[in-house]
C-alpha cells in the first residue's frame, strides 16, 4: 500500500467501510465467565473530528479502545481503523496512530527527556538524526521543557500524562487515541491540554477521546458516542445529542416554594425548588405564557421566567436513566 499523507482518506474498501476512521460493526468482547464487556458496537468517528467517547467508568470505554488497538482481540465483530481490519493490519496501522491509554509506562529512574528518547529509539520507522529535536519539540508542546531533565519518578500524576501525550505526539499521527487525558491535571492543565487537542485536530488528525467527564466533552468534541454498562446508547455531533434532549423551565423568584407549589398545580413535573430558584420538565402541550400567568396571579414575584438550553448531562441523564460526574 502506497503512502498516505496526514488527514488524507484511504479509498473505501468493498463494504463501504471507508467512512470513518474507526468502524466498528457488532464488535462484542466476552471475557472468561461470560461477563460481557462491550456488546453488539456499531460505532463510526468520522475524519477530522474530535470524538467523544463518553460513559461513566466500567461502561466499556478501555475495552473497547484496547480492541480498537488490537491489544486484545474481540470475540465477534469487525473493527477496521484507517480502512484496515484490526488487529491483522496493526503492523501497518499502529504507526499511523499516537496513544495514551491507562496511563502512560515510565522508567521513574530516568528523566522525562530520555524517557521520549527510549520511546522513539524503539520506533523502527524514527530517524535518529532528528530525535532529539523531535524530542524536544514533544516536550515543549504539552508544557514540560522546564521540567524535561528531572526524573519520572518524581513527576506528579497531571505531569506523567502530559510526559505520555508527549510521546503519542513524537511523529505526526493520523489518528490520536486518548484514554481519559486530562486525569490527574489541575485546572489550567485541563484547559492547555484541551487546547493541544484543538490544535491537532485543526491540522488534520483525528482525535478518539475516551472520558467520564461530561464538561470535557462538550468543551472539545464535534462529535460523541455515550456508552453504558458496555452497550452503545446514541453516538453523533455533540450539539444534535444536547439538542436531543429537553430543557428545563426555570423560575427565578424569591417565593420558591409558592412558585413550586403553583408550577406542581398546573401539570409540571419534577419541580425542583432551590434558592431563589426553581425548575421543572417543559410542559409538552402548555402554553409558557399561561404557566408565567398562573404564577403572577398567584402574587409570585416573577424575576426570571424561561427555559434552559439542554446540555449533555440532560441527554446523558434522559437517555439511560443515570446521573454522571459533570465535574470539568
Amino acid at each position: 500500500m502506497g503512502e498516505t499523507s496526514i488527514g488524507e482518506r484511504p479509498e473505501p474498501d468493498a463494504a463501504g467501510e471507508g467512512d470513518g476512521v474507526i468502524v466498528t460493526r457488532s464488535l462484542t468482547k466476552r471475557f472468561r465467565g461470560g461477563q460481557l464487556a462491550v456488546g453488539g458496537l456499531d460505532l463510526t468517528v468520522p475524519y477530522g473530528s474530535v470524538f467523544g467517547f463518553l460513559g461513566p467508568n466500567g461502561s466499556g470505554k478501555t475495552t473497547t479502545i484496547r480492541m480498537l488497538l488490537g491489544l486484545i482481540e474481540p470475540t465477534s465483530g469487525t473493527v477496521r481503523v484507517l480502512g484496515r481490519p484490526m488487529p491483522r493490519a496493526a503492523r501497518s496501522v499502529l504507526p499511523e496512530v499516537g496513544a495514551l491509554i491507562e496511563g502512560p509506562a515510565l522508567y521513574g529512574f530516568l528523566s522525562g527527556r530520555d524517557n521520549l528518547l527510549r520511546y522513539d529509539a524503539a520506533d523502527p520507522t524514527s530517524d535518529p538524526r532528528t530525535r532529539r529535536a523531535r524530542v524536544a519539540g514533544a516536550l515543549e508542546r504539552v508544557g514540560l521543557t522546564a521540567a524535561a531533565g528531572k526524573k519520572a519518578r518524581a513527576y506528579s500524576l497531571g505531569m506523567k500524562q502530559r510526559l505520555g501525550l508527549a510521546a503519542a505526539l513524537l511523529r505526526p499521527r493520523r489518528l490520536l487515541v486518548l484514554d481519559e487525558p486530562t486525569n490527574g491535571l489541575d485546572p489550567q492543565g485541563m484547559r492547555e491540554i484541551r487546547a493541544l487537542i484543538r490544535e491537532l485536530a485543526s491540522d488534520g488528525t483525528t482525535v478518539f477521546l475516551s472520558s467520564h467527564l461530561l464538561d470535557e466533552i462538550e468543551q472539545v468534541c464535534t462529535h460523541a458516542a455515550v456508552m453504558a454498562r458496555g452497550r452503545l446508547v446514541t453516538q453523533g455531533p455533540v450539539a444534535d445529542l444536547a439538542a436531543g434532549a429537553r430543557g428545563r423551565l426555570v423560575v427565578r423568584t424569591p417565593d420558591v416554594a409558592e412558585a413550586a407549589r403553583v408550577l406542581k398545580e398546573q401539570g409540571v413535573g419534577d419541580v425542583v425548588a432551590e434558592e431563589e430558584r426553581v425548575t421543572g420538565e417543559v410542559p409538552g402541550e402548555r402554553d409558557l405564557a399561561d404557566l408565567n400567568a398562573a404564577l403572577v396571579r398567584a402574587s409570585v414575584r416573577v424575576r426570571g421566567f424561561g427555559v434552559e438550553r439542554a446540555s449533555l448531562e440532560d441527554a446523558f441523564v434522559a437517555l439511560t436513566g443515570e446521573g454522571f460526574d459533570v465535574a470539568g
